[in-house]
């Protein structure tokens, strides 16, 4: 995700560039990147907590810097940390319930993302994780940590230039539905979700985030763990759940529109689905060799613990595995998933 999410982000983000003979500096108005959600974003929020949905142990970080296992779910780096690497605010962002969190840390911006959550609070409940609700909570007490050493101004300038981005829906979709199944159907669950999802916007932008990315539900029917539970011997991909998540897109999308009417924020829907199905339908397109198993263990149901336990079958490269467990894509699936973007807003960098 290095340069590639710059796309979207520059649509609605201040960058000036200016170019010389000697060298190119780029300036930019985005002093920290704040985000909210699941493992997608998670670089350890979930180490410290009674859960577990841990990934603080090896295979997981072996392509980290240092080879060590943070609690990120992936073999490297996860799009937080690219995202903001790209913007030059930081090379790695730290979760917010990290203990060797100091004052100055939270200017660059934090993680309040938990692995295993979702809009629906149930699925935090089922996971014992960090609740989308709490997320927000941590939020306005991070507000209140930069009042205290840094004053008024430093938090009316991180809310009206800052990046905030919400990643959530596919434990929900996934998971949780199943739950809930007694009292919704499929579309009907997926409207609930977005009903959820923009009641988050709009206390997120009540609460003063000025510039906001939304992102999609992913096709989650594809996940290796969803293939093997619900794919048949062939292990397809369970198009239920896809088309599950193509509706919970449909009117997420909708639902921003109008959000955007309503709100003093700058709003921005993230559409990922068609870029991630398109790298798991057409693998060698992009220079994966394996896309319908993840790299650890045997690939097929591994994830978290069972990582570990099954750490002498992991392959040897993920960078040839769109993902690196059952659920979590690869770094290198990351970086082309957000190169993916640029091209598709590319168009806006001018506007």
């Amino acid at each position: 995700m290095d340069l590639h999410l710059i796309g979207f982000l520059l649509w609605f983000f201040v960058v000036q560039v200016t170019t010389s003979s000697a060298h190119r500096n780029i300036t930019t108005t985005i002093p920290a990147l704040i985000v909210f959600g699941d493992s997608i974003m998670d670089t350890g929020n979930n180490n410290d907590i009674p859960t577990l949905l841990k990934s603080n142990f090896p295979p997981y970080g072996r392509d980290f810097p240092g080879a060590i296992p943070t609690g990120r779910f992936s073999d490297g780096k996860v799009p937080s940390d690219i995202i903001a690497e790209s913007l030059g605010i930081a090379k790695t962002l730290p979760p917010y319930l990290g203990s060797n969190l100091k004052p100055h840390d939270l200017l660059k911006g934090v993680i309040f993302a938990s692995g295993g959550s979702g809009y629906d609070p149930l699925t935090s409940t089922l996971l014992s994780v960090v609740s989308m609700s709490d997320q927000l909570k941590y939020f306005q007490e991070y507000l209140a940590k930069i009042k205290q050493h840094f004053g008024e101004e430093k938090v009316k300038f991180i809310l009206e230039k800052s990046v905030f981005l919400v990643v959530s829906s596919s434990n929900d979709l996934a998971e949780t539905y199943w739950v809930r199944s007694v009292e919704y159907d499929r579309n009907s669950y997926a409207e609930y979700l977005v009903e959820l999802a923009s009641e988050f916007i709009k206390e997120l932008s009540e609460l003063g985030a000025k510039n906001i990315g939304l992102f999609s539900g992913v096709p989650v029917g594809c996940l290796p763990a969803q293939r093997t539970l619900f794919g048949g011997f062939e292990r397809k991909c369970y198009e239920k759940l896809n088309n599950m998540a193509l509706h919970f897109n449909s009117k997420l999308s909708s639902s921003l529109d109008t959000l955007k009417k309503e709100l003093p924020s700058r709003l921005i829907f993230i559409d990922v689905y068609d870029t991630l199905l398109d790298i798991i339908k057409n693998p060698t397109n992009y220079g994966f060799k394996v896309a319908d198993k993840g790299c650890c263990g045997t690939g097929k149901i591994e994830l978290m613990e069972l990582c570990n336990k099954f750490t002498p079958f992991t392959c040897s490269d993920a960078s040839t595995h769109v993902f690196f467990d059952s659920y979590h894509p690869s770094e290198k699936a990351y970086q082309i998933i957000t190169h993916k973007l640029l091209a598709k807003y590319r168009k806006y960098l001018n506007t």
